[in-house]
């Protein structure tokens, strides 16, 4: 079976691409205004996989350029009706459909409370997209599969581009020119006994560590859509205080392992988990795979792993489902297009 899935994340590397030619100007012209403005803030609207992407870009904005991100949650333009108070700052939407009311409308209260209104949206015809003050589309295309995939990694992209642009960061903007050949090279199906141990999992806990800790949110979330497995996203930082009574023999906990600072900081936590009787799986770069270890190919910007990383996750995902006997394209709870209020 070819699932919609597995496609739309053999195409995720000419998202990126698409995204990077026809977004050069926009990213030039943002980041020169973004400079001009210096933000003390920025603040990030989403939900979902998109919510992911925007923890991505927090933990990018503040390595990169010390400014603080966070995430402003939508009830508080929707059920509380609160101004916002955004004066020199900027919001930053981030959406496959740019259609759901609580996301538009939050975006609506930045606009009014002074924040520079930056949307990154798939759908550029919708409300989201058209009412923001700057947009950067994801090129995405049509995404089948209600699991989100392709417009998740041209999402993270969109985030690194933009930080990129802003700080005027070298090294990062090379990094990405090359990431799409790198994306598209990752062909090779994760490795079977690795699925095996995987297969009777009911639970698991997915760990990162600074910017890899919202690609394990992204990780644990397709493990709940595509295979029902419970899997709960914990930073290695948290994971000992108090979620660790749970680990006993076999217990499945799946690692992004980073090549950055907050590798050396993961490792004992590893080390305790294992000794208490976790299954470990690490997801790192360089390499072969291994019952216990996906490799990933390496970037040459640390902060773009993550991107790398969830992409050779989701083909780990989707295998699964299909060994579950799952349909990952059609969970049966959930649609393609989530609206709240």
């Amino acid at each position: 079976m070819t699932t919609h899935m597995l496609q739309e994340i053999g195409e995720a590397g000419d998202a990126v691409a698409l995204q990077r030619a026809q977004n050069a100007e926009r990213l030039a012209e943002l980041g020169a205004r973004l400079r001009g403005l210096d933000p003390p803030l920025v603040a990030t609207i989403a939900r979902g996989s998109s919510d992911c992407c925007a923890l991505y870009l927090k933990y990018l904005v503040e390595i990169v350029s010390g400014v603080p991100c966070a995430s402003i949650g939508p009830s508080i333009a929707t059920l509380y009706r609160t101004p916002m108070r955004l004066e020199g700052g900027v919001s930053v939407a981030i959406s496959q459909s740019g259609r759901s009311p609580d996301i538009v409308e939050l975006q609506r209260a930045a606009r009014r409370g002074g924040a520079l209104a930056v949307a990154m949206v798939n759908d550029v015809a919708s409300p989201l997209a058209q009412e923001a003050g700057v947009l950067l589309p994801l090129c995405a295309g049509t995404e089948r599969s209600v699991a989100a995939t392709k417009s998740m990694v041209a999402g993270l992209a969109a985030g690194a581009s933009l930080v990129a642009a802003w700080r005027e960061d070298r090294q990062l903007a090379d990094a990405l020119t090359g990431l799409s050949e790198i994306l598209r090279g990752q062909t090779v199906p994760p490795p079977a006994a690795m699925l095996s141990q995987l297969a009777n999992a009911r639970s698991a806990f997915v760990l990162g560590r600074g910017a890899t800790l919202a690609i394990a949110a992204e990780a644990a979330l397709k493990l709940k859509e595509t295979c029902a497995i419970h899997a709960e996203a914990y930073s290695a930082a948290e994971v000992l205080h108090g979620p660790a009574e749970l680990v006993a023999s076999g217990f499945p906990v799946i690692a992004f392992l980073p090549s950055d600072a907050a590798r050396e900081g993961m490792l004992p936590t590893l080390t305790v988990l294992a000794n208490a009787g976790a299954t470990l799986i690490t997801i790192e770069a360089g390499g072969d795979d291994g019952t216990d270890r996906l490799a990933t190919a390496k970037v040459e910007a640390t902060l773009l792993e993550p991107i790398v990383m969830i992409h050779r996750f989701y083909r780990l995902a989707e295998a699964l489902a299909l060994r579950l006997g799952r349909d990952p394209d059609r969970p049966r709870n959930l649609r393609k297009v989530t609206e709240t209020v």
